[in-house]
């Protein structure tokens, strides 16, 4: 009776873990990746405004606020891209929004899309329900989580449709170099595929590593589609409030398919987008030298179990994603559950994020310093270390 597509689908063992936890009275998560701050005032402020000047009851149009879009655009330009408000940019319900219109939109039955692994557990769902493959690449971990560009040329197919790339990349924390992300550009020029880019944690980055995005080279206009979300940036998850942009041929297909799925994002989110663009980078500065005193915690608690787990310290985003040295081929999920059922702490299986996260768990740390340290109390006594 139900669609043979939606039974290819699950929840996301991010979401598995979390509904589990929440049946176990005093549970201490380091699962989902939420940052631990309220939205800035200066964005709740206005948009109250907003809600008594009487201009959020109503839908705008598809793409989003005229104004908001032209502030995108702004914002944009000064990161080097440059794209028209008026028919390159969409304003979505979130970053996986804007990911499933896009994928409804360029796929057909049996195309494939290379996703590297390990990277974000939704994309294989998403990717599933818009009738695609997801075929897996090879993040090398020796390398410092970087493409094996070898085995990326042999996943290309005459089905291939699209490579999705998280940088920086969750749940590793990696930042993929220019070089690799330019031969990847040029192949799909050669190979006629789309290249999607998830850039949500280009705000936090805790080193000298230089962050690149292909959307800023003109020449590879029409093979880029990018999402950006303010979810984590801004401190905004429950806003659901994120765009996309892309050359206008792409935009016009993937507009067709977001009007259809939502008709356009929630308008009071909109208004608070406006603000946290405009004036939200001091708090991006705030959040950014928490999170750095956050990552310099997890390691230093790691650090004390360094006979359990090895890591590589992440260069952005607010994961780390250790190996678990217990034993050789561990499974990861029913390491999560047994630390969860008897140690209390929410982590995420390494298996959720694709086959080369398997005997990895990956921890957050855009929770408070409390619960981390909370958290590693518990994993010291379970471990008896």
């Amino acid at each position: 009776m139900y669609s043979k597509r939606v039974a290819k689908i699950k929840v996301s063992p991010i979401k598995q873990i979390e509904l589990l936890a929440s049946k176990i009275p005093g549970v201490v998560s380091l699962a989902q990746g939420i940052p631990s701050f309220d939205t800035p005032a200066n964005i709740k402020n206005n948009v109250k405004a907003a809600l008594d000047k009487g201009l959020t009851p109503k839908y705008t149009v598809p793409p989003g606020l005229p104004l908001l879009r032209e502030v995108i655009e702004r914002k944009l330009a000064e990161e080097g891209m440059k794209y028209d408000f008026e028919t390159e940019i969409i304003v979505t319900c979130g970053a996986i929004e804007a990911l499933t219109s896009t994928f409804l939109s360029v796929l057909d039955e049996g195309d494939e899309v290379i996703l590297p692994s390990p990277s974000y557990t939704t994309y294989q769902e998403v990717i599933k329900l818009a009738s695609g493959t997801p075929v897996f690449t090879w993040l090398n971990e020796e390398s410092g989580w970087q493409f094996d560009l070898e085995d990326f040329r042999q996943k290309i197919s005459k089905k291939t449709k699209a490579v999705l790339i998280c940088n920086p990349n969750n749940p590793t924390g990696t930042i993929l170099s220019k070089e690799q992300l330019l031969t990847i550009a040029d192949l799909s020029v050669e190979h006629n595929f789309f290249i999607i880019l998830d850039e949500v944690y280009k705000d936090f980055i805790y080193n000298d590593i230089e962050f690149f995005s292909l959307a800023t080279q003109s020449k590879y206009r029409k093979n880029i589609i990018r999402v950006f979300s303010l979810s984590k940036s801004y401190a905004m998850t429950g806003w659901r409030i994120a765009f996309l942009h892309s050359d206008k041929q792409n935009t016009a297909e993937i507009l067709k398919v977001h009007d259809s799925l939502v008709t356009c994002a929630p308008t009071v989110s909109q208004y608070g987008a406006i603000t946290a663009l405009e004036e939200g980078s001091d708090s991006i500065k705030q959040f950014q030298v928490i999170y750095q005193k956050r990552l310099n915690l997890i390691c230093k608690e790691l650090d004390k179990l360094k006979n359990i787990f090895s890591y590589q310290r992440p260069s952005s985003a607010y994961f780390v994603f250790p190996k678990v040295l217990m034993e050789e081929g561990i499974d990861s999920w029913q390491f999560c559950v047994e630390i969860l059922e008897k140690a209390k702490v929410a982590l995420v299986p390494g298996i959720a994020f694709g086959p080369s996260g398997e005997g990895h768990i990956r921890m957050s740390f855009g929770r408070d310093e409390a619960t981390i340290k909370e958290a590693f109390i518990r994993l010291k006594k379970y471990f008896n270390t």
